[in-house]
């Protein structure tokens, strides 16, 4: 039973870190670059929010209670990040931030839905067979969560350390993160024959 546990934990972070997979980690770039290690408590619950929405959609998905084209999904998956990378570009250095958080943990709500329905093929793939697929389900989402914090972890130690000690202001570190997702978002739009 624990072997189970931690094997779908384990499938949770690997299916985050994998390095082919890498627009879950774009998107968590650009939703912690904003802040600092000050601001944890409001990109803890950006990222819970997040962890809500495609855990969500991935239960809703492993009942059948909905299914999506997945090259739709493919499609708007990257569609999310690269709104998110332009909001970062066209927010970034304004002090009025505290004014969107209603819109803010929409978004992340309402992306984590998507990114969760693109979890939704493989996770059914892997686990759809399961006997308690609602345990195995949260066991793997458990996964999600550890590999988002580590992700939102780096994505802060290396903001504090281009402030601090390569003396970037935190506008430019905003955008230049942001425009390097938007770089590398891109082309994964252009790949995805969508129409």
């Amino acid at each position: 039973m624990l072997d189970e546990f931690w094997f779908n934990v384990k499938y949770g972070i690997n299916h985050v870190l994998d390095i082919n997979g890498y627009d879950h980690v774009l998107f968590l770039m650009v939703l912690a670059v904003p802040y600092l290690f000050k601001n944890w408590k409001r990109v803890l619950l950006l990222v819970s929010l997040f962890t809500i929405g495609h855990t969500l959609s991935l239960v809703l998905a492993a009942y059948d209670v909905v299914s999506v084209n997945g090259k739709l999904v493919e499609f708007l998956i990257p569609i999310t990040i690269l709104v998110a990378a332009i909001y970062n570009v066209f927010t970034a250095g304004k002090h009025d931030k505290n004014k969107k958080v209603g819109l803010l943990l929409f978004a992340a709500l309402f992306f984590g839905l998507v990114h969760g329905l693109g979890f939704a093929r493989e996770f059914t793939m892997v686990f759809g067979g399961a006997d308690n697929k609602l345990v195995s389900l949260l066991e793997f989402a458990l996964g999600i969560e550890i590999a988002q914090i580590i992700i939102v972890f780096v994505v802060l130690f290396f903001g504090f350390l281009f402030q601090t000690i390569f003396r970037f202001s935190q506008r430019d570190w905003v955008m230049v993160l942001s425009s390097v997702v938007v770089g590398l978002v891109i082309p994964i739009l252009i790949e995805n024959n969508i129409f």
